[in-house]
């Protein structure tokens, strides 16, 4: 057992999340590697030293320049805005150091693969945070499709949809103003990236991006909402499997619905996130009387559930789907061994996502592989 001086790039929702999960992640999964809350950064001076005295940092600053250099930080956590990634990795990888960044991982595909290059040039542990896939629910899930039981998978229905932008008097922010900040940019990489683990790669797809309030009020009055606010898709998966994807951010009462339903030739998975702890299966063959999905309750049975509880059917939550992360990403700078999703693997949600783009551009059909 040792300590890992580690530095967190971004103080807001993941930032407090990650540096939460530092904290807690020893002593839950007794790890070899003890992370020590070295440094945090944010874009302000004072606003890094009340961060770093509320989530319990050694040090603040307000340039992640001197974050990464600093020789106590011996790897790095990104969860500052998708354009800064791109530069922060490659500063953290050309000096050996392990990177943790949240998704997206680039702004663009371009950023992306200079991401990917970047990470393989240095030969260091890389991870990208999409969490959800972590549940003790969805990696059940992941083990009965690998099994067989539901036979091969057919067709693979999901979306991710929330409501913090349904109403139009919601005023503008930065996920407004910005193109990549849009659903599609947002919440579509997490479950891109489910599809990807739970259903294999997607060869080719159609789709269609709206943004349903045009406008919002801004502190000078109405400006125009630059993003998009729902987006969905058709698509073939390599293994031949039908597929149909959906996102939005202003689906009224949806909180976090990251949902998927995948049949098999031989039964069907359904989950929601918002019962996360459940995982509903149906298996062909039922007696007559018997039909319908069975509930099974998550468990100390399954997988990363008994380190947080002992007790079935009592659940795990949000944050535990980041300390497993964290557990993760230490496994990955211990052993120098490569821990799913990868940047690689960050980069092949990114390649989706522009797919989605020139479909909705162009209204066609696009083969993942023209990206």
């Amino acid at each position: 057992m040792r300590d890992i001086g580690v530095g967190v790039v971004g103080a807001g929702y993941m930032g407090k999340a990650h540096s939460v999960a530092l904290k807690a992640v020893g002593a839950v999964f007794d790890t070899a590697l003890r992370p020590v809350c070295e440094m945090i950064c944010t874009t302000s001076r004072d606003g890094a030293a009340e961060s770093a005295r509320a989530f319990g940092f050694n040090r603040s600053t307000d340039d992640w320049r001197t974050l990464v250099n600093d020789p106590k930080i011996e790897a790095v956590v990104i969860a500052s805005p998708q354009k800064t990634h791109r530069e922060i990795a490659a500063a953290a990888f050309a000096l050996g150091k392990p990177v943790f960044c949240e998704k997206p991982l680039g702004e663009s595909v371009e950023d992306s693969r200079a991401m990917v290059a970047a990470a393989a040039a240095a030969g260091v542990a890389n991870m990208v945070g999409f969490n959800y896939v972590r549940t003790p629910a969805t990696q059940l899930a992941r083990q009965i499709i690998a099994a067989g039981e539901i036979g091969r998978i057919v067709h693979f229905r999901a979306e991710h949809c929330e409501d913090f932008l349904a109403g139009a008097e919601t005023p503008a922010n930065w996920r407004t103003r910005s193109r990549s900040a849009g659903t599609l940019g947002d919440l579509a990489p997490h479950m891109i990236n489910g599809a990807h683990a739970l259903a294999g790669p997607i060869d080719s797809l159609v789709a269609d991006l709206q943004t349903v309030h045009e406008t919002r009020n801004g502190p000078d009055g109405p400006e125009p909402v630059v993003s998009d606010d729902q987006a969905h898709f058709l698509c073939r998966f390599e293994s031949g499997a039908m597929g149909s994807l959906t996102f939005s951010r202003v689906a009224a009462g949806r909180k976090m619905s990251y949902a998927y339903e995948i049949t098999g030739t031989e039964g069907a998975l359904m989950f929601n996130q918002e019962d996360q702890n459940a995982l509903y299966m149906y298996p062909l063959g039922a007696p007559r009387g018997r039909d319908g999905f069975v509930k099974m309750l998550t468990g100390p049975e399954h997988p990363d559930y008994l380190p947080f509880c002992q007790g079935p059917g009592h659940g795990t939550g949000y944050q535990d789907q980041i300390i497993i992360e964290a557990r993760d990403f230490l496994r990955a700078v211990e052993t120098g061994e490569a821990v799913w999703p990868t940047f690689a693997d960050g980069l092949e949600v990114n390649r989706i996502v522009a797919a989605v783009r020139l479909s909705h551009e162009q209204q066609r059909w696009v083969r993942v592989a023209e990206i």
